[in-house]
């Protein structure tokens, strides 16, 4: 499964009123690891930035002169992006910039190119309903340090996305199959979905120290989120000590 979360820096906010993508990143994400490869350009926008935008991210129009237009790297990103699903928060606004930018270069729009397309803002408001779901709420909320985000910037806020995705979307239902709607419908819930479910196929994997330590922090963020020690640390001590957790 390859997802690739994306990030945009525009230099305004309507495309139909000549404002151009300045910054374009994508972080590659397989089989819900980050890898190392990612994508990261700065364009040359042949215009200046509003200056709201230049607030956001900083980037001037002089820094912006030495870098390529978008037509010179557009066969990078489409290479980069096709026919996986592409994760980006509050997708419309990026994408309506990257389809101006890839019909301005004689290309396919950008959602002929993808396999799917994601927005993770979109699905937030789903997970928290009526709370505050940008960026750095999110970061907040699932314990993920974003001290080093000064300023916008494409690159830093997938990295940041690609972690928060990776958080919210850590549930197991899919594997159980207890969420599905044959399920609700016969009550069977997840003790049937368990009945089903065969486990002796599953491979054994025994975490490193990296693992351990990211399992530490996500638990630290669910302590922040409980206000005090999570229901996941009260059944988690007992086991380390050796105890049924259950009982």
């Amino acid at each position: 499964m390859r997802q690739i979360v994306l990030d945009t820096e525009t230099t305004g906010l309507e495309p139909e009123q000549g404002h151009r993508v300045v910054e374009l990143a994508c972080v590659e994400i397989v089989n819900r690891q980050v890898t190392d490869h990612h994508l990261h350009l700065y364009l040359n926008p042949d215009r200046d930035s509003d200056p709201e935008a230049l607030q956001v991210h900083g980037l001037t129009t002089e820094f912006l002169s030495g870098h390529p237009r978008f037509p010179e790297i557009a066969q990078q990103l489409v290479d980069f992006v096709r026919d996986a699903e592409v994760i980006i928060h509050n997708a419309a606004f990026d994408v309506k910039f990257l389809n101006a930018e890839l019909k301005r270069a004689g290309l396919p729009v950008f959602t002929e190119l993808c396999g799917k397309i994601t927005d993770s803002l979109m699905v937030a408001r789903e997970m928290f309903p009526g709370k505050r779901n940008n960026l750095d709420a999110l970061c907040d909320r699932f314990g993920i340090s974003n001290a080093h985000r000064t300023l916008h910037g494409a690159l830093l806020d997938s990295e940041l996305l690609g972690e928060v995705w990776l958080a919210m979307t850590r549930g197991q239902n899919s594997l159980l199959g207890g969420d599905d709607e044959a399920g609700r419908r016969s009550g069977a819930g997840a003790a049937g979905a368990l009945d089903r479910f065969d486990a002796s196929g599953l491979p054994v994997i025994q975490l490193g120290e990296q693992d351990r330590q990211a399992h530490e922090a996500y638990l630290d963020g669910l302590d922040k989120a409980a206000g005090g020690r999570s229901l996941w640390r009260e059944i988690e001590a007992p086991a380390v000590a050796g105890e049924d957790p259950l009982h």
